[in-house]
């Protein structure tokens, strides 16, 4: 059980190409890492940053696709991420673009990412 209150938005870490794509067909696309597990891996604000650095080291282009959990709530589960500790949302479900509230741009600085401007 989580001790913090639930925050307001997820978010989903995607390239401007997975954006596109998922503004075209509607839903955004899942990863290799999504299908092997049975679900959309979100994090929350305070996580992004670091799943950012963790799995997107080489990025050049990222966006943080915001997703109100409310639009969400019925197939969002927070749970143990046991390599990283912590509760991570993990969506049961499809994302569609329209759960998606605004793209933000991370931009990378000397000392990793952080949040930009919206796109």
């Amino acid at each position: 059980m989580r001790e913090n209150p639930e925050p307001e938005c997820a978010y989903r870490l995607a390239t401007p190409e997975e954006w596109e794509a998922g503004k075209a067909s509607g839903v955004i696309p899942l990863r290799d890492i999504d299908v092997r597990d049975g679900f959309v891996h979100l994090s929350t604000k305070a996580q992004a940053l670091e799943t950012a650095r963790l799995h997107f080291a080489d990025a050049d282009d990222l966006l943080a696709l915001e997703i109100p959990l409310e639009r969400i709530k019925d197939k969002v589960k927070f749970e143990l991420a046991p390599k990283r500790g912590g509760d991570f949302p993990h969506l049961y479900g499809t994302l569609r673009a329209d759960h998606v509230a605004q793209a933000i741009r991370l931009e990378r600085g000397e000392d990793g990412f952080r949040f930009g401007a919206p796109v």
